[in-house]
């Protein structure tokens, strides 16, 4: 499918009420279609020579999303480019991200009217769509100390009948499960599996969960469907995704998981 069909395919996708449709675009992008609103999550879209894997859809050609959240302020997930395109292109849009980030996420271009600056256990009500902020660890909770506001941030986020986790950049922290299992039972979830190490902390390339603390994480949880992310982008900061899927099989047979390829829709829908 080209770039532009895709999003024209976004669009026209008939969405009714308990179901939601995802496309997966790379990294821990994603975009979800809920009812008839349009979020579009840490979405990467800047051509780099170093991605192993192109934007599905470019920058440009991104319209009708009705919000644009992002986790925490690395290029990977506030591609700070784009937003400045989407802020011009898509005028009815709200900006969701950590409010410890509120003043750059201005230079973009997106006046206060229309940010939604957010901290953990707060949420936010937009129709008939509701995000919950959890604090995000990655690599580490990095509390402001003046503020008390967190850099990095995860969402839970409900509508049309649908509750579904992004988990952004994070590792496992203790009472980390139990935040977000107090929303209720999860049709889906995106977890980052890249793990962590001496070299990649050494480059200043902080990290997340392995694809083990992941598996468990999915387990305990438990949704109706759960996906691996944050394995593709990068050479010196991948995963073999499979790693993930064989373990899970493994050690929580009654979780699905699906391995999600760039652009390819991704049906939820309740069980209630």
């Amino acid at each position: 499918m080209s770039e532009m069909n895709l999003m024209e395919s976004i669009l026209e996708t008939n969405v009714p009420y308990g179901k939601a449709c995802m496309w997966w675009m790379g990294q821990m992008g994603l975009i979800v279609k809920i009812g008839k609103n349009i979020l579009c999550i840490d979405y990467y879209a800047k051509p780099e020579a170093r991605r192993q894997t192109p934007p599905p859809i470019p920058a440009e050609n991104v319209c009708g999303i009705t919000a644009f959240l992002g986790t925490h302020d690395h290029m990977d997930h506030i591609d700070h480019d784009s937003w400045k395109i989407w802020a011009a292109n898509c005028k009815d849009a709200c900006f969701v991200f950590p409010e410890a980030h509120a003043e750059t996420v201005l230079s973009d271009g997106i006046n206060r009217q229309r940010q939604i600056g957010m901290d953990d256990g707060e949420s936010h009500s937009f129709g008939d769509i509701t995000i919950h902020a959890v604090a995000a660890a990655h690599e580490f909770l990095a509390r402001d100390k003046h503020t008390g506001k967190y850099p990095c941030l995860q969402y839970v986020i409900e509508g049309n009948g649908i509750r579904l986790y992004h988990a952004g950049d994070t590792l496992r922290y203790d009472g980390m499960r139990e935040r977000i299992s107090r929303f209720g039972h999860l049709n889906a979830a995106l977890l980052p599996i890249n793990g962590r190490d001496a070299g990649r902390y050494a480059r200043n390339c902080i990290g997340n969960m392995t694809f083990q603390e992941a598996v468990d994480l999915a387990g305990e949880l438990h949704p109706d469907l759960v996906m691996p992310g944050h394995w593709d982008m990068f050479a010196n900061n991948s995963e073999d995704p499979t790693r993930f899927s064989d373990y899970l099989n493994v050690k929580y047979g009654n979780v699905s998981c699906i391995i999600p390829k760039c652009g390819h829709p991704v049906w939820l829908e309740t069980n209630n």
